[in-house]
């Protein structure tokens, strides 16, 4: 496929560096030369540099036999203007454009080709005040991802000691809880993949991803770790979309402070939030978080737009007591050292957006695709098409596939059935199958197995 990337920042590298060993062709276009230089010093791909609106440029990138446009610059308008152009000039098949004022978002019927021609928008605060919400909603997660419309969720928790099932083999979970269906789709231990099964013995500190419908959730935490108490008290630290967006969605049911340096936004934000105590400050001032009762808070979240604030308000705010801290981190290298560190949850906005682009890209019909362990794996929902003849799923067991190393099916939603995967599980036409995916290189691998028909050959 020939994608062409607008925009060659956080979210844009993050992509290339995704997709440039899928055999893709990639070309990143960007004003800025020292960007472009630090990608094609990484990786296999074409750069172009220059406005990535202007038609010339576009020409010059490869836009009039393009597949598709992502266009991911720091500009909404720049990203709306070029898939415009894009539609006008080249016909680009597929326009992806990353939009963040929220005064653009609430009017849908702007994007469209009767209107601007985009036909996906991202946000990649929206996905990030998502991710947030569902980790607060799951007290003790690591990451919760959703499937088939949330009938379906994926979550990765870290086994402590004390939980019922660590030190015993995974076979003892589907023993104690029969009634339960959930699956146990992959472990990390020490950064190291582990295929399970039954005979797998779960370790203290193992980082486990199992499945499961959204009722049994919690019952499953249960028995990796002590169950957390559902948070009360939260604070977050930054005042800009996501902070907002966070405040606005919590405040009803739970009680938020949000702390802001900037004394006109703070005014602005105060009078957006009804219940939200909005506080004008620095929060990695000791101080003012020892006044704010951080001892006695559940979640500390830091969402400024600085690492630097985000990573050392939340270390001062755990050693000061507070119960759990996290931080958005858009450098990658920091997410890995932040989260060995005194840090519960480090947030990579790019890992939350990518899976959003991810799932236009696929072959096969993919409808869902979600980045984890920093983009080494992917978890995956793709519907199986055709029949026995034309399809290389469709009525086979999952014991028949030929899934490659490191992938396993962990549930099939059929209809409104939820299906947790066994290894005489049938797989059947429209069936959605969830997998996850240890090693991203073998992706080529799932989507031929998801093909139909002479894609086969």
């Amino acid at each position: 496929m020939k994608i062409l990337i607008l925009g060659a920042g956080q979210v844009g590298s993050s992509l290339a560096a995704n997709l440039v060993h899928e055999a893709n062709d990639i070309t990143v276009v960007d004003k800025k030369a020292e960007l472009l230089r630090a990608l094609q010093d990484r990786f296999d791909l074409r750069t172009v540099h220059g406005h990535g609106a202007h038609p010339d440029v576009l020409i010059r990138a490869g836009a009039e036999d393009a597949d598709m446009i992502v266009a991911v610059t720091d500009s909404d308008e720049t990203n709306m203007v070029a898939c415009q152009i894009a539609y006008t000039l080249f016909h680009t098949p597929t326009k992806i454009a990353r939009v963040r004022a929220p005064s653009y978002l609430k009017f849908p019927k702007l994007f469209g080709n009767d209107a601007l021609p985009i036909d996906v928008t991202i946000s990649p605060e929206a996905e990030v005040t998502n991710h947030i919400l569902r980790l607060i909603e799951h007290p003790g997660t690591l990451q919760v991802l959703d499937f088939a419309g949330g009938r379906v969720r994926l979550v990765a928790l870290k086994a402590h000691h004390g939980g019922p099932l660590v030190g015993q083999e995974l076979r003892t979970l589907y023993e104690r809880m029969p009634d339960v269906d959930a699956r146990v789709a992959a472990i990390y231990r020490q950064d190291r993949g582990i295929q399970p099964d039954g005979d797998t013995i779960v370790e203290v500190d193992d980082e486990v991803f199992f499945i499961a419908a959204p009722m049994h959730i919690r019952a499953v935490m249960g028995e990796l770790r002590r169950l957390e108490n559902p948070y009360r008290r939260l604070i977050f630290a930054g005042g800009g979309n996501i902070g907002t967006r966070l405040a606005k969605a919590l405040e009803d049911h739970y009680r938020v402070k949000l702390i802001e340096r900037d004394l006109n936004r703070c005014k602005q934000i105060a009078e957006q939030l009804e219940k939200t105590i909005v506080l004008h400050g620095d929060a990695s001032d000791e101080e003012l978080l020892i006044e704010e009762n951080i001892d006695n808070t559940d979640v500390f979240c830091a969402v400024t737009q600085d690492d630097e604030v985000n990573v050392l308000s939340a270390m001062l705010a755990k050693r000061l007591g507070a119960r759990k801290v996290m931080a958005l981190i858009n450098r990658p290298a920091y997410v890995d050292l932040a989260q060995r560190g005194a840090i519960d949850v480090a947030i990579s906005p790019q890992q939350a957006t990518i899976g959003t682009l991810l799932k236009h890209v696929r072959r096969g019909d993919v409808v869902m695709v979600h980045s984890l362990r920093r983009g080494a794996a992917e978890a995956i929902e793709a519907i199986a098409h055709g029949d026995r003849h034309s399809s290389k799923v469709v009525g086979r067991t999952i014991d028949e596939l030929k899934l490659p190393s490191g992938a396993s099916i962990g549930a099939i939603v059929r209809g409104d059935r939820v299906i947790i995967a066994h290894h005489d599980t049938q797989i059947e036409a429209e069936d959605h199958v969830i997998l996850f995916l240890q090693d991203k290189r073998r992706i080529t691998e799932i989507e031929r197995l998801f093909q139909v028909g002479i894609t086969f050959l």
